[in-house]
């Protein structure tokens, strides 16, 4: 194995230690601080809304939006079928049901005629993907949630920076929830962030987060010693002030990081768009790709654990896309979803981050041609 590119990496140095350390000076390490609070107002200008709350990661991002548009028991909410289960689990941690939709064979994300055929008298809301960052369809899923009077959630999580139709990613539905996982467009290794145009969702959003009082901060500037009385319940899901220290710094970095991510997509594009067994992902002219994977569908006839295997033992990073979640046993969904069910199986993410040259992506595009030329990667 002559080199090693990995599958992602963060793009830090010595601008996050140095916010970190100030954080250490400052003596308020813990969630919902001032550096949060900054935060916050920073990445509204990112997401295009004017109300943010820093949270502990997505998946309690997703879960307080569901919880303040009003999912519980009994309901029924549709998802966007190809995505990390957090997006399904966040549904259930309310007592609701996640109802799988099938997706789009180009963009991977969910359906709007999908969507349509899955609403009943219990569903409540639809919860859309943007599969690796790229916007799903939130003018015809708008169109479709205000026909039947059903919210619309954004599961952005990989969407820092993208852009639909000119408006920014986070702004294209009811509420939107962004992760920053160490895998995302930007990163404090864990976080995440709940968005949305309406003050009161983010309001209560706030209060649920702090296990149901007003954040410390809050009180801390009183006059008098508060004492808070908990009449909701509400759970511990900020974001520390170290992460979001780091966070504000990401944000400043976020329009180089896109087009370092761009300008590798471009060089993806070139080399491997003449591979037959290969279909390459795509970019929408109506939208803003932040590439947070680059993900390839293999042809029917390749072996994807051989493939795989081939290219870490060449020292390719590379993982699978992501997940069909109607066919989780968790689940229990019968119904299926066969685009979706059918990429589960032939997707297959390389390196992606900011931090790849030219000669990186090279390397990569060739040994993806080779392996994929090998017998041994046939069925």
């Amino acid at each position: 194995m002559s080199r090693n590119v990995a599958l992602g990496q963060p793009t830090v140095g010595e601008e996050e230690l140095a916010a970190v350390a100030a954080v250490f000076s400052s003596g308020w390490l813990s969630g919902a601080g001032p550096a949060c609070l900054a935060f916050e107002k920073d990445f509204a200008g990112v997401a295009g809304v004017d109300n943010v709350l820093a949270t502990s990661n997505c998946g309690t991002a997703l879960h307080l939006a569901l919880l303040t548009l009003g999912a519980g028991p009994g309901d029924e909410v549709i998802v966007g079928d190809y995505t990390f289960p957090a997006t399904g689990h966040s549904v259930m941690w309310t007592g609701a049901k996640p109802v799988f939709a099938d997706i789009r064979p180009d963009i991977w994300s969910v359906d709007p005629a999908a969507v349509e055929a899955a609403i009943t008298p219990r569903t409540v809301g639809i919860l859309a993907v943007d599969v690796f960052g790229q916007p799903a369809d939130y003018d015809e899923l708008r169109a479709i949630a205000d026909k039947h009077g059903l919210w619309l959630i954004e599961d952005a999580a990989c969407s820092s920076g993208a852009t639909y139709k000119g408006r920014p990613a986070g702004s294209l539905a009811d509420a939107a929830a962004f992760s920053f996982h160490g895998r995302k467009g930007i990163t404090a290794g864990e976080g995440g962030a709940l968005v949305s145009s309406r003050k009161d969702l983010v309001d209560h959003a706030r209060k649920l987060h702090t296990y149901g009082i007003a954040p410390a901060i809050v009180r801390d500037a009183s006059a008098e010693l508060p004492v808070p009385t908990f009449d909701e319940l509400g759970y511990n899901y900020r974001m520390s002030d170290v992460a979001a220290a780091i966070m504000r710094v990401q944000v400043e970095r976020l329009p180089q990081l896109l087009k370092a991510r761009a300008t590798a997509a471009g060089w993806y594009q070139e080399l491997l768009g003449g591979v037959e067994e290969l279909i390459l992902p795509v970019e929408l002219d109506d939208r803003t790709h932040p590439w947070q994977s680059y993900v390839i569908t293999l042809a029917p006839e390749l072996d994807r654990g051989a493939v795989a295997l081939a290219l870490r033992e060449r020292g390719v990073g590379c993982n699978f896309g992501t997940y069909a979640s109607h066919v989780q046993p968790l689940y229990g969904q019968s119904e299926p979803c066969p685009v979706s069910a059918d990429l589960f199986q032939r997707h297959i993410a390389i390196p992606m981050h900011a931090n790849l040259d030219q000669d990186d992506v090279e390397y990569v595009a060739q040994v993806v041609q080779d392996v994929i030329a090998l017998p041994t990667s046939r069925r």
